[in-house]
């Protein structure tokens, strides 16, 4: 399924691969990327109108140098003065703007804490809707209007159910109470039931969390600690098998450097499809944080239209055992797998992909140049490997194509 929701990273991308490209037309580029030729279109006048650039005009990249050495027409000096003046407006404005949302991030900071962020968030836009428009709060922190007014509509709701789980914590007080202190959810829920009351252990347990009603435990099970579950040892479901019979049931993914010209460097996380090693997912970031290959995997499920009951496999770097990775894992329905501690072997799919794409856009260069020229160069290469570049794989058909032909003959045999 082609990827219909693009992001504005890929967007940029896209944009900044045809500015740059000497003598690059829209259809070229357009191919090149998987997308239709109106729509990179789209991208560049809007980027060009938001920049105050001529729509009309080639790309950067393309313009012969001879146009770029003609003199500049002579300007009259209160044409001058006018664009001077508009050019100051402009920069006012922008500080305003910036000031704004100065005010509001330290105004917000006390509302983003601990599980509740979200909720906070549309609090915050609701407490400061009257000092602010509520386009330009939601602008800021990055939500989506509809959001917060779904949020706002629900209001009603979650009062009645927080209303019901005072009532219930309150039964569950005395519960425990009753027990010494020593019941957990399990024997609180059991309890409960006993009693008459129909509950079931997750909102017993996500209630008494709430209230920090907790049970006793036994001291040999006492820890310092709460060890991260997504730390926990995950199987080997792949076991070096890196094929599969259908688009959309396994994945792979890892982590790979881009060097740069200043000594420092980019990261890219993957995720690819073992049927058709086709790049589903990835993200470039000047860090390597859980947010780089979860914004990879969040990709993927836009480009799938979903990963329910997908199995993921990576190695076990930090990332992809962090508490924040599994949980998006479960909220997508993908099922995780890792191999074994230290053995390349377990993952050689995707450290094979990662060596030809740096080889490929290297080209024998120690680094990419500067941050700018690599984010071009990788994505222009790996929308390219979807699109056109053969897979010996895939019979030395591009990923695109061979999933395009594997989904005819489908149709074929079920006709």
């Amino acid at each position: 399924m082609a990827m219909k929701d693009y992001s504005d990273e890929f967007k940029a991308d896209a944009v900044a691969l045809y500015e740059s490209t000497p003598g690059a037309t829209y259809k070229s580029i357009a191919t090149d990327l998987g997308i239709d030729r109106n729509t990179l279109r789209n991208w560049v006048l809007r980027d060009r109108e938001r920049r105050g650039q001529d729509p009309a005009a080639p790309p950067a990249g393309g313009r012969r140098v001879a146009a770029s050495k003609q003199a500049a027409p002579a300007t009259e000096p209160d044409e001058r003065i006018r664009q001077l003046e508009a050019r100051v407006a402009e920069l006012e404005a922008s500080e305003r703007k910036l000031a704004t949302e100065r005010d509001i991030l330290r105004k917000a900071a006390k509302y983003f804490r601990g599980d509740e962020l979200v909720i906070s968030r549309f609090q915050f836009v609701d407490d400061h809707r009257d000092a602010f428009e509520v386009k330009r709060l939601c602008e800021v922190l990055g939500l989506n209007r509809s959001s917060y007014y779904k949020w706002l509509s629900d209001r009603q709701a979650r009062q009645v159910r927080q209303r019901a789980d005072e009532r219930l914590a309150a039964r569950i007080r005395e519960v425990h109470a009753e027990s010494g202190g020593a019941y957990g959810s399990p024997r609180v829920t059991a309890e409960l039931k006993e009693n008459g009351l129909l509950v079931n252990e997750k909102r017993v347990a996500r209630v008494m969390r709430t209230f920090s009603i907790t049970g006793v435990r036994l001291r040999r099970r006492v820890r310092t600690t709460v060890p991260d579950p997504a730390a926990a040892r995950v199987p080997d479901l792949f076991r070096r098998d890196f094929t599969a019979p259908e688009p959309g049931i396994k994945y792979m993914g890892d982590i790979t450097y881009l060097p740069l010209e200043n000594g420092e460097f980019l990261y890219l996380a993957t995720v690819l499809d073992c049927f058709s090693r086709k790049v589903v997912g990835w993200s470039i970031a000047d860090h390597m944080r859980t947010d780089l290959v979860a914004d990879a995997l969040k990709m993927a499920a836009r480009t799938r239209g979903g990963l329910d009951g997908a199995v993921f496999h990576s190695d076990h770097g930090a990332q992809y055992r962090a508490r924040v990775y599994a949980g998006l894992c479960d909220r997508l329905g993908v099922t995780r797998s890792m191999g074994a501690v230290g053995s390349s072997a377990d993952n050689a799919a995707c450290e094979s992909f990662h060596a030809s794409l740096k080889r490929e856009t290297l080209q024998g260069a120690r680094h990419y140049g500067d941050a700018a020229t690599c984010r071009r160069t990788v994505f222009a290469w790996l929308t390219r490997y979807n699109t056109r570049r053969r897979h010996s794989a895939n019979g030395h058909l591009s990923p695109n194509e061979y999933e395009r032909r594997h989904h005819t003959a489908k149709l074929t045999l079920a006709a």
